[in-house]
């Protein structure tokens, strides 16, 4: 095992050498990545559109190209899983990452170039690996094999040379042959479309292999590792798999489930590593285990921006560059991309917490928060009051989303929790005063609008029954892969197809 430790060390010194370079030139990365990403695309339909070729400075480009949202670029988006090809991007584009999103029924279809495959997404793969064994060289993470949670894909029904599916089911398509060697359980079962007959082949292939890492959202990975469990009889997941030390985890916040994975995998050995990889790019990695933030990686093909989050809505959004972010502050992110996607709007928000080197937290969705009565809760709000009153009444949680009460003639506004508990606290009053009082912490605007219940009443917390949220979602059919539960809505649309089921 030393022997191929120091190989792997050997092969990454060069890889780490490069991420060091970019962390400390990070603002002549991106200038260079830009201009490689406008030669590129100057003789696309959307360089020509744009005159990419008499673009030479920053401020000209984005004088000329508008911020987009996948609304705004949807019709370019239908020709190309149509077959036409060098719109947005001059090599071919036969992969579209379908994503289903938290707000919206409505499906995207990301256009993955061979570039975006290749640059970005597996650089990143490999960076975990380069960044996870660097920290911990003496690890044996390469005596066993990798399980990864994906989605499934399927053949797009416009066009039979173009396909879509969940990002992680794309990469596990193309990943190299070799890599069958190194993961389990075969491609066959990982591409299943249906949830629930997938995790009992997962569960049947992966029961005598020796496991040592996991990666996949941990929502999910929660109602495959509890169903190991049940088919195996034992108590905890390091009785099956005694080798396991990585969990490497993204797509949600991973607050509301540590707990349950510290039950699960009752070992100080366990090491757990978050990463950001969304359909449109692979943006970060956390390479500090006792930092929960996220490195910016700067040199996967993206060109980044921000827009301060108070300038969201507004007729002309300011965005800056990188150099200009300001610490603890909320920006929507812009990316310009080796995919073909050109100051485009992804719907996250992340604060960064370093700028030397530049490294940032999520903080949670342009679409999903609470602003009925000027509060404007976010998900960082939330996750962290959730976090603090499960501490405090040792509780936990397994699934929530939350919405506002409106106002009407006989009562004032509040916000309405339903929660499924997997162990729920004493008193559910003492719950909700200790959640209340850690929002008015977190955020002056709720804390104004609480005052004295002037205009906000205190929280009511529903409880739901137990599997509610995955009923729901099996109903909607979006049982595994990348779906979520959207956690804050400013309407009532979600609770209340919620509280029906949980009636």
């Amino acid at each position: 095992m030393a022997l191929i430790n120091s190989l792997v060390s050997w092969l990454n010194t060069k890889r780490l050498s490069q991420i060091d370079f970019f962390k400390n030139h990070p603002i002549e990365i991106q200038k260079e990545t830009l201009t490689q990403l406008i030669e590129q695309a100057s003789n696309t339909e959307w360089g020509k559109k744009y005159d990419f070729r008499s673009i030479h400075s920053l401020s000209t480009f984005k004088e000329r190209l508008p911020i987009q949202t996948y609304e705004d670029i949807e019709i370019y988006i239908r020709r190309l899983r149509r077959g036409e090809q060098n719109i947005f991007w001059p090599s071919e584009i036969k992969w579209f990452a379908k994503s289903s999103g938290t707000t919206n029924s409505k499906s995207k279809f990301i256009p993955v170039s061979k570039e975006a495959l290749e640059d970005c997404h597996f650089r990143g793969g490999k960076d975990i690996l380069a960044i996870y064994t660097d920290l911990f060289p003496e690890t044996g993470i390469l005596k066993g094999k990798g399980l990864t949670l994906g989605g499934s894909h399927q053949i797009n029904n416009i066009n039979n040379d173009s396909y879509y599916g969940d990002l992680s089911a794309i990469l596990i398509q193309n990943l190299p042959f070799w890599a069958d060697f190194i993961r389990t359980p075969d491609t066959s079962i990982v591409l299943m479309e249906e949830w629930e007959e997938k995790m009992e082949k997962m569960t049947e292939a992966t029961l005598g292999e020796n496991v040592t890492s996991l990666s996949g959202v941990p929502s999910w990975f929660l109602v495959l590792l509890k169903h190991i469990l049940k088919v195996s009889g034992k108590s905890n997941i390091l009785e099956i798999w005694p080798n396991l030390e990585l969990f490497v985890h993204g797509g949600v916040n991973f607050s509301p489930y540590r707990e349950q994975f510290k039950q699960l995998l009752p070992s100080k050995e366990v090491n757990y590593l978050e990463t950001y990889n969304a359909s449109e790019g692979f943006f970060g990695i956390q390479n500090n285990p006792l930092d929960d933030s996220m490195l910016l990686m700067l040199d996967y093909g993206i060109y980044y921006e921000f827009i301060p989050i108070d300038c969201l809505g507004t007729d002309e959004p300011k965005a800056i560059s990188l150099e200009d972010v300001k610490l603890y502050t909320n920006y929507a992110i812009l990316i310009t991309t080796n995919g073909g996607l050109w100051r485009y709007q992804i719907g996250d928000t992340v604060q960064f917490t370093s700028k030397e080197p530049f490294k940032f937290k999520i903080s949670g969705r342009t679409k999903l928060f609470i602003n009925a009565f000027g509060e404007e809760l976010i998900i960082d709000n939330a996750e962290k009051a959730i976090q603090t009153a499960c501490v405090k009444t040792n509780s936990v949680i397994k699934e929530y989303t939350a919405a506002p009460i409106f106002m009407d003639s006989n009562r004032k506004g509040s916000h309405q929790w339903l929660i499924e508990f997997e162990k729920s606290p004493q008193n559910i009053d003492e719950f909700t005063f200790i959640l209340d009082n850690a929002l008015m912490s977190l955020n002056s605007d709720y804390e104004a609008k609480r005052y004295k219940n002037i205009t906000l009443e205190k929280p009511l917390i529903s409880i739901a029954k137990a599997g509610l949220f995955y009923q729901w979602l099996k109903e909607k059919g979006k049982l595994g892969g990348q779906n979520k539960v959207p956690r804050l809505s400013n309407n009532r649309t979600i609770i209340e197809e919620l509280l029906k089921i949980n009636n």
